[in-house]
């Protein structure tokens, strides 16, 4: 390949490297993985005569989704063995994603945990066509399917999503009142303050990783949420801080225990009190989130 060929692919690549990194991070779940999946793509793409390819990204997408897919089945058999509950690797967004309520919906915690419930093919099939409207031929041929069965699998994904996903759109400064509320009403032990924010049934789902304390198994009831709270505050040693932020497109809080980084809690809203909260803590899922963080936050 020419040098000139060179910058060509490269510049292709790089131009179509969020996109790409967006495809396989709502695959995945994993922000390390599809920074792995990125670089096999990126290895695969300089061997190929960019010239004969009529529809650059195209190609680049059918290359990501596919080495997505098999290490999505690759992932889900070693999640089976994953202590206590799994949630989303969080991905630091900048706020204008979070304005964008269709693609902060996309990338959400809420929605992100609903993805998992899908077939690897269902997934990939989904993200593309809803995330980012990608035609059901150009579908067909990253997952090796016909359009028609494309169509018949997006409808199928399309309906399972939609009996689990939120019920309405919520802004993001609706979602930063809830979550300031939440966060005052920990951190002054408002036990009323903490019922009022909480919806009724809300379910907490804590991330641990077998590393670090967190539920086995998801906290249903305000009640039971606010018994877990105060009840593991009063066994923290240290100062625990919330700093608010933008994870997976919507408000969230980095939580710190004297300065270092002890996890990050995203919240799932409707009717204005909180439906879902997502507390991860498992060291690896942090490494992203701590070599971003601005050293004047630490």
């Amino acid at each position: 390949m020419s040098d000139h060929a060179d910058d060509s692919a490269t510049e292709t690549f790089v131009a179509h490297r969020n996109l790409l990194f967006t495809v396989a991070y709502e695959m995945l779940g994993s922000a390390a993985d599809a920074e792995d999946v990125l670089q096999e793509a990126w290895l695969r793409w300089v061997k190929v005569d960019v010239g004969q390819v009529r529809d650059q990204r195209a190609y680049l997408v059918r290359i990501t989704t596919r080495l997505s897919l098999n290490r999505l089945r690759t992932m889900r058999r070693r999640r089976e063995a994953y202590v206590g509950s799994w949630l989303p690797e969080p991905l630091l967004t900048t706020p204008d994603v979070a304005e964008d309520v269709e693609l902060a919906e996309s990338v959400s915690m809420a929605l992100m945990i609903v993805l998992e419930r899908l077939s690897p093919t269902e997934r990939a099939v989904f993200v593309l066509r809803e995330a980012f409207g990608i035609g059901y031929d150009e579908i067909a041929a990253a997952v090796g399917k016909s359009p028609a069965a494309v169509r018949q699998i997006a409808h199928r994904a399309r309906q399972h999503v939609d009996a689990r996903r939120p019920r309405e759109v919520v802004s993001p400064s609706e979602t930063r009142a809830a979550l300031g509320a939440f966060q005052r009403a920990v951190e002054t032990r408002d036990l009323q303050g903490l019922l009022d924010v909480l919806a009724p049934d809300v379910v907490l789902v804590g991330d641990g990783g077998g590393v670090k304390q967190a539920a086995l198994r998801p906290i249903t009831g305000a009640e039971k949420v606010v018994r877990m709270f105060f009840g593991g505050l009063g066994k923290v040693q240290g100062t625990l801080t919330g700093e608010p932020t933008v994870v997976n497109g919507n408000p969230a809080l980095l939580v710190r225990l004297d300065g270092e980084l002890d996890g990050v809690m995203a919240i799932r809203l409707e009717n204005a009190r909180i439906t879902g909260l997502y507390y991860v803590r498992n060291p690896e899922k942090l490494t992203r989130i701590e070599a971003e963080t601005p050293l004047t936050l630490r």
